[in-house]
């Protein structure tokens, strides 16, 4: 099945790197495009979908910020499946102190080349990168990404507004992680010392969760079942 892979905040198809997938996955990473002035997430998704291929099933797979351009591309689109990773599925669960500086405008006092200026220890401390091919591969993402598209992507997450739920839809999330984290939240499968940067640390355990919802249709698995059936 074809299945599009959608990055988080600059970042690019290297988070998916240790992923092992069955051979009956298609992976097709979806590149980022040019925002518009002041387009919102939901406008920006909408023309990021006009690349897939709706003539055939697929489904989609985002992590972080991507998990959220996700969501809005399966409101318009009715993939089979579609999975977030260290994401967020609604707008009432990003965390409070986000949403407080959405509705204050705070970024709008921050220099674009200012956001990628932070230290290295907060970076690996916040994303939850230990090993030193961790730290590198962060580090370099971090220093591709373009300032101006990372601030519109903040900007457009801190006034992103959705309510519904998609069918079909399945969330994976980590229980260390600190960049997006919520007590509303309850995610169909839970990673325990899963960080944001999970999708490169825990690939293999990702990868039986993205292999048995794709290759089942979307089928609802709970965690536990999913371990029962690999043991």
């Amino acid at each position: 099945m074809n299945t599009y892979f959608i990055s988080g905040l600059g970042a690019d198809q290297r988070i998916f790197s240790k992923l092992t997938l069955s051979e009956e996955i298609k992976i097709i990473h979806i590149d980022w495009i040019d925002p518009h002035k002041n387009e919102s997430l939901e406008a920006y998704a909408e023309r990021l979908s006009q690349i897939i291929d709706t003539s055939k099933p697929f489904a989609l797979i985002g992590v972080s910020f991507g998990g959220m351009i996700a969501v809005e591309m399966a409101k318009l689109l009715k993939p089979v499946t579609t999975i977030i990773i260290s994401s967020t599925m609604l707008s009432g669960h990003l965390p409070a102190l986000y949403r407080f500086a959405g509705k204050l405008r705070l970024l709008n006092l921050i220099p674009a080349k200012l956001l990628k200026a932070s230290n290295k220890l907060t970076q690996h401390y916040y994303f939850g990168t230990k090993s030193n091919s961790e730290k590198i591969l962060l580090n370099r993402i971090i220093k591709d990404t373009d300032p101006h598209f990372l601030k519109w992507a903040i900007g457009s997450i801190l006034s992103w507004e959705n309510k519904i739920k998609p069918e079909r839809i399945f969330h994976i999330h980590g229980t260390n992680d600190k960049i997006l984290y919520s007590k509303k939240a309850i995610p169909d499968f839970v990673i325990e010392s899963g960080t944001h940067f999970m999708v490169y640390q825990h690939a293999r355990k990702i990868s039986g969760i993205i292999d048995e919802l794709i290759l089942n249709n979307g089928i609802t698995l709970s965690f536990q079942a999913f371990l029962d059936r690999k043991c």
